[in-house]
């Protein structure tokens, strides 16, 4: 195996706070072995457009607490096609790049491995704020993205309660209703509406009729934006039908993907940036890390790719028994 002397780093995808942590703990710990460390900017379109540049300890200088990515991100139709792959892998032997590291969601863990696949080293790091990449237990970005869900919860109930009003939030999560679940279990939420579980319009009527009967002054509904119902669905339904409650909307949009990340998020960025560059050194790759019980494990690109995570049927269980 060549020994490794220039490494590049990517953030690909949806950006999710504590991408920035983990870009600081791959140039750190790859200059500290003596591998210089390139950024590519714009995720693979700036890998095929050659957007590289050399970075230093300095230049990740106080960017541990910044939302968001320094390398920015952006989707590219043509690296999905072989010819762009091929591309992309010239781009990065003529730059004299020996390793890459991608930091991402799903779509970004693919491309990692289709340059595997032709050859090159390349080490995942799993960052997307669904949660919804097999193989760890937690990735980058979601309990920062929890958090923001839970402080918006706490505020609307505020004025939910003050009102008599039944609040409806809808949360980021196309396929994987975990930030949903999550935010609607810890933030008290009358129902929860997700992707991976079928809801009907007259349930969530006769919930909300419920809780008004049992004197409830308030109620707070929470719904996956990927889910078989969507939000203006769901107020149409209910302002139609007396169950007690005036209803409001409130859609949280992308204000779930910005913000500082968290503690949790800073060190769990920061593990798993050493790890990736500490794997790729040992010429490891065609693997992604990820936060395996309290460790950081690896999982094969290949599995982390084309298993599907999806949310426990324990806490769909636990968030009904707990609305009553």
């Amino acid at each position: 195996m060549a020994t490794m002397r220039r490494i590049a780093v990517l953030t690909g995808g949806g950006d999710a706070p504590g991408m920035n942590p983990a870009i600081r703990a791959v140039v750190r710990t790859a200059t500290a072995a003596g591998i210089e460390v390139y950024g590519i900017r714009q995720a693979y379109s700036g890998l095929l457009a050659g957007d590289f540049e050399r970075m230093s300890n300095r230049d990740v200088s106080g960017i541990i607490q910044r939302g968001g990515t320094i390398l920015q991100t952006a989707r590219n139709l043509e690296f999905k096609t072989p010819q762009g792959q091929k591309r992309g892998l010239r781009r990065l032997n003529e730059h004299g790049i020996d390793g890459l590291i991608v930091i991402g969601g799903d779509g970004s863990l693919r491309g990692a491995l289709a340059l595997h696949t032709l050859g090159f080293p390349v080490v995942g790091v799993p960052g997307s704020i669904d949660n919804d990449i097999w193989g760890t237990n937690m990735s980058i970005g979601v309990d920062t993205a929890l958090n923001t869900i839970l402080d918006a919860i706490d505020k609307l109930r505020d004025t939910a309660s003050s009102h008599e009003r039944c609040f409806l939030l809808e949360v980021m999560g196309r396929n994987c209703g975990y930030l949903t679940l999550m935010g609607g279990i810890l933030g008290g939420a009358e129902f929860i509406v997700i992707p991976e579980r079928e809801s009907t319009l007259e349930e969530i009527g006769q919930a909300l009729e419920d809780a008004y009967m049992r004197g409830k002054s308030h109620a707070m509904g929470v719904i996956a934006e990927g889910a078989s119902l969507n939000i203006d669905e769901v107020a149409t339904y209910l302002e139609s039908h007396e169950i007690g409650f005036e209803v409001r909307v409130t859609v949280l949009g992308h204000v779930v993907r910005g913000g500082r990340p968290s503690a949790f998020d800073r060190l769990l960025a920061t593990r798993m940036g050493v790890a990736a560059v500490e794997h790729l050194l040992a010429n490891e790759t065609g693997i992604m890390v990820g936060l395996q019980g309290r460790e950081i494990g690896t999982v094969t690109l290949e599995d982390a790719t084309t298993k599907q995570r999806s949310v426990s049927l324990e806490y769909v269980n636990m968030a009904e028994f707990l609305a009553k």
